[in-house]
């Protein structure tokens, strides 16, 4: 195993999950690898407890940080979707392992 440099701020495990630790963005990214592209709307309507303001400002990030991709199409209404990128996507069997983990020790955890 590769030894990790924990110094902040050379650290990748404080830099890349400080990205994704907040509880909407592993939703989206799992609404997008199960849906593919998706629509603001649907991934609104699909995650009924986040805001728009909260979904927006987390689409923006995840798409900084290189995890999504809005592609915008000129047309009248405007059609804008949302994607993984090859990098999100290559992040998802570890997302995948984890809801497994959530998933097999929920009730152990949340006692």
């Amino acid at each position: 195993m590769k030894e990790l440099d924990l110094q902040y701020p050379k650290c990748p495990i404080r830099n890349v999950l400080a990205r994704i630790n907040d509880k909407w963005s592993l939703l989206i990214l799992c609404s997008l690898q199960i849906n593919g592209k998706m629509r603001y709307k649907e991934i609104l309507n699909g995650i009924p407890d986040i805001s728009q303001k909260m979904l927006s400002s987390t689409l923006k990030r995840l798409e900084e940080d290189h995890l999504i991709i809005r592609e915008a199409y000129a047309e009248i209404p405007p059609r804008v979707e949302y994607s993984l990128t090859k990098t999100g996507e290559s992040l998802m069997p570890a997302v995948q392992t984890m809801i497994n983990w959530a998933q097999e020790h929920f009730e152990e955890v949340t006692k």
